[in-house]
């Protein structure tokens, strides 16, 4: 609380009594102690904000300088990472070396797609135009081949769209990922580690294809939902979540391997909490993606680490485009089902490039109003909505995220620079956060996307530093939030008198109740270590006279 003019006002009057000195020292504790708290926090910012300016400054200095500028953002702390298919995170140089090593069956190259297939008696790798994958191994021409191939290296020269490149690379190199998953998240968890993103969200489908199996069977009525979700239940989708949780275990079985974090000498990646996102095939039949959908839901009910669900593929496919609107009914119908499953949906990935005006008019909205998305996912059409100032007035009084994919949308939609809406966001107060979306086939990491933020897009280090608070307030992450007004930096009471320490750099043991705090409470656990993470980082920058 703050003293109050009453209160000054007070103490001056009895100063003038010089009888009443006693007095007057009691009142000026009483009301040193009424404004200690207030007093406390307003010290805290302005440590804070002296420190973040100073750094803020340095950066200013070197935007001009690649190697300084990339250097600086890539020691940056950066949160969360809560835009990230598994498939697409891998870079094709692990494809090669998995598809290499493939013995039951082997691995065939197509000479002319470059998709790997594998070897059959009819289709044998013996075959000069289905050369086995391993030749890459000692054919430095087809290795390369193969990484232009799988991912957007060089695509230009590919004679094909940027869109058509990107998409089509995930089926060429889609055998390659059997019995990898593991070493797939230990590749992405490492790559976080060393990014300092300190939380990842990651979309996979990890029922091996049993919910849509279930759903090619479904009777369908898409004007019975309930009817439909109940014929699924009895139809065993139950397996599916079952499934789902023997995948995950045995992923992060295989990780925790392959980064050795039962060894004495642990990966940094071991220190990176991942949780998972189901995915749903958005250009699926719709028995087909609402089996998905309720076996997404059936999951995170009875496994934490599945903390959402989001429609993928590409949101201009026909077949996309037509399900839209029966797929934002589903989840609205499914959201009163399961009202704590999170929602986070891709939406507005689209550009007038690649669709008719029409289709640009809706999607963001509808799937915060129908849907009830959390989060969107690129966003990128938003100005072409139907009313795109309500919308994200919308967007900013709900809080709705927008996870930002600066170079995912450069290469599939071709936007960019000022076409791209990020400030337009920023402008309007939409909590937005970066991401890196398919780092392994865009050939990118989360320091390139904070490097485009600043390069493309203009963004000073205090907005970094927002994005990167905001990736962990909006993440999935269980538990309540280190800040009881994050717009404000305020802090919940257990830990603000540790947060006010912190800020002066007094690093001490935390108190019992901000201990007890972060203990029952993961996402202002992360929260925490991101603060202090900042503060190392900003006193490292302005100790080193770089301001």
């Amino acid at each position: 609380m703050a003293s109050t003019e009453a209160d000054q006002k007070t103490v001056m009057a009895i100063s003038y009594r010089p009888a009443s000195r006693l007095l007057m020292v009691i009142a000026i504790l009483a009301l040193s102690l009424l404004s200690a708290a207030p007093g406390a926090i307003a010290a805290q910012r302005r440590a804070r904000h002296s420190a973040e300016q100073r750094t803020g400054a340095y950066m200013n200095s070197i935007r001009t300088n690649p190697r300084r500028l990339e250097k600086f953002l890539r020691q940056m702390p950066k949160g969360a990472d809560l835009h990230n298919h598994l498939s697409g995170a891998v870079y094709a140089e692990s494809y090669i070396k998995w598809a290499a090593g493939a013995s039951s069956p082997r691995l065939c190259v197509d000479s002319q797609s470059l998709a790997l297939a594998p070897e059959t008696a009819a289709n044998p790798c013996s075959d000069p135009a289905r050369p086995a994958a391993d030749k890459a191994l000692t054919d430095s021409g087809f290795y390369n081949q193969l990484v232009d191939a799988w991912s957007m290296r060089d695509w230009r020269k590919s004679g094909e769209t940027g869109h058509d490149h990107f998409f089509r690379a995930f089926s060429k190199f889609g055998a390659a990922i059997d019995g990898h998953f593991g070493d797939m998240l230990a590749e992405v968890a490492s790559r976080a580690a060393g990014e300092h993103v300190s939380y990842l969200e990651i979309m996979l489908t990890p029922d091996n294809g049993v919910s849509a199996s279930i759903g090619q069977n479904l009777k369908w009525d898409g004007n019975d939902l309930p009817a439909m979700r109940t014929a699924l239940l009895e139809m065993g989708i139950d397996k599916a979540a079952q499934q789902a949780r023997a995948t995950l275990d045995q992923t992060e079985k295989s990780e925790r391997q392959a980064l050795g974090c039962d060894s004495a000498k642990p990966q940094a990646g071991c220190d990176v909490p991942v949780r998972f996102i189901f995915q749903v095939g958005r250009t699926n039949p719709p028995a087909v993606a609402f089996a998905q959908m309720v076996a997404a839901m059936e999951t995170a009910g009875v496994d934490s680490r599945v903390v959402a669900l989001n429609l993928v593929a590409p949101e201009d496919a026909a077949a996309a485009l037509n399900n839209f609107p029966i797929q934002m009914r589903m989840l609205g119908y499914l959201h009163s089902v399961y009202p704590k499953v999170h929602i986070t949906l891709h939406a507005g990935e689209l550009a007038p490039a690649l669709v008719g005006p029409e289709a640009l008019r809706s999607h963001i909205r509808e799937s915060v109003e129908q849907a009830h998305a959390e989060r969107i996912g690129h966003g990128v059409d938003v100005l072409h909505e139907d009313d795109s100032a309500g919308l994200l007035k919308e967007m900013a009084a709900r809080r709705i995220l927008v996870e930002i994919c600066l170079s995912s949308n450069d290469l599939i939609l071709g936007v960019r620079g000022k076409d791209h809406p990020l400030n337009t966001y920023i402008e309007y107060g939409v909590p937005t956060a970066l991401a890196t979306d398919d780092e392994g086939v865009s050939r990118s990491n989360m320091t390139n996307e904070y490097v485009r933020a600043v390069d493309d897009q203009g963004l000073t280090y205090g907005q970094l530093k927002k994005m990167a608070r905001a990736s962990l307030e909006y993440s999935f992450a269980s538990g309540s939030s280190l800040w009881d007004d994050p717009t404000t930096s305020m802090p919940v009471s257990d830990c603000a008198a540790d947060l006010h320490r912190l800020s002066k750099g007094a690093h001490r043991s935390l108190s019992a109740s901000c201990r007890s705090y972060l203990d029952a409470n993961l996402k202002a656990e992360l929260q925490w270590s991101l603060e202090e993470k900042f503060l190392q980082f900003e006193q490292s920058v302005v100790g080193r006279g770089n301001h």
